[in-house]
């Protein structure tokens, strides 16, 4: 029997609770205490400390000289936050009641890649469709649009029936989720479900079995099924659109979606934020996210650092060229399907 994501997803937050078991460790509620206590959590379960190269002890050293009794809650905030940049995890995040960290780095210092007024004004004059979460269309060249902006919305099986449907003369498919931030993994199921005519290997999850950097479980396989009859698959070519800004979910989706034959992946390097992220807490109320679990690919790879496009896929917008409304990574998906060179 196929064990689903979400019941293992269960079993990994048990797991991730037993570890903490191996011992009893009081913090006090004062600065030095709050940073021990954070340095600690992070030190005994986040998952990447090997593929960031980082060494978390020095990393402590560091920090903890600028920890001192007389800091301010917002200096103490300030110290923390730029010791867990160290780690370059979108999944890493601590929060307080007067602000919440936030690693940038790995989308900001990249291009944009995507302008979602452009292709709505200039791709379909603001005519195209919205149900669950995506806009779709046909453009002129007919190729079906389908632009996904999170996966946080859950589309219903009859929303992407009739999106499907609706798309069915088209002679490919445009897959969109450039500025995807992630959301819910079972969504990204549900889709791949739709291209997929047969079970498939998805990856891998590896979870923490202790307090130590390489204490992991062996992978984990899991599957991903196709759509149930009676529900439209696509068996046409697809093309998924991508940038620096397709993270989590939405980058755990492209790595499935490479795996399919007739799929292209086209655009940018996805952002990463493979990590299925976890929740713990400070003696100062003050919670900390981040990632406790692997995610691996259908090959036993980290897609922690992100997916890469196909082979010559890789397109960045050119700025020149959307100001006269031009999206030249639509633009070479599309030309791509006009060149009848893409599998089916």
């Amino acid at each position: 029997m196929r064990i689903s994501v979400i019941k293992y997803i269960l079993v990994i937050a048990v797991a991730l609770m037993s570890t903490s078991c191996h011992k009893v460790e009081e913090f006090a509620d004062d600065p030095r205490g709050n940073f021990e206590a954070l340095w600690t959590i992070l030190d005994e379960h986040y998952c990447f400390f090997e593929e960031k190269g980082v060494d978390w002890d020095a990393v402590h050293d560091r920090y903890a000289r600028r920890v001192s009794d007389e800091m301010t809650r917002e200096e103490l905030f300030n110290v923390c936050s730029e010791m867990l940049a160290e780690l370059r995890d979108g999944h890493t995040n601590l929060s307080s009641p007067f602000n919440t960290s936030y690693y940038r780095q790995w989308w900001s210092d990249y291009p944009q890649n995507y302008n979602e007024r452009l292709i709505q004004q200039y791709y379909f004059n603001f005519n195209y469709l919205s149900t669950g979460g995506c806009d779709y269309g046909l453009l002129n060249e007919n190729v079906g649009y389908i632009r996904y902006g999170s996966f946080s919305y859950t589309p219903g099986d009859g929303n992407i029936d009739n999106i499907l449907y609706y798309l069915r003369g088209a002679q490919a498919l445009i897959f969109d989720v450039r500025d995807n931030g992630g959301g819910n993994m079972t969504n990204v199921e549900k889709w791949v479900s739709r291209f997929i005519g047969q079970p498939i290997l998805a990856g891998y999850i590896s979870h923490k079995t202790g307090p130590g950097h390489n204490d992991f479980s062996e992978p984990f396989p899991y599957n991903y099924n196709p759509a149930q009859l009676g529900r439209i698959r696509w068996g046409k070519p697809v093309i998924v659109l991508t940038n620096r800004s397709t993270f989590s979910a939405a980058n755990n989706f492209v790595s499935v979606m490479k795996l399919i034959p007739g799929v292209t992946i086209v655009g940018a390097t996805t952002g990463g934020g493979s990590g299925m992220p976890f929740n713990s807490e400070l003696p100062n109320g003050w919670s900390i996210r981040f990632s406790a679990c692997s995610v691996l690919d259908a090959d036993g790879h980290t897609t922690e650092n992100g997916v890469e496009p196909t082979e010559g896929c890789a397109v960045d917008m050119n700025p020149q060229a959307a100001l006269n409304g031009h999206d030249t990574i639509l633009d070479f998906a599309i030309n791509l399907v006009q060149s009848g060179t893409l599998d089916r």
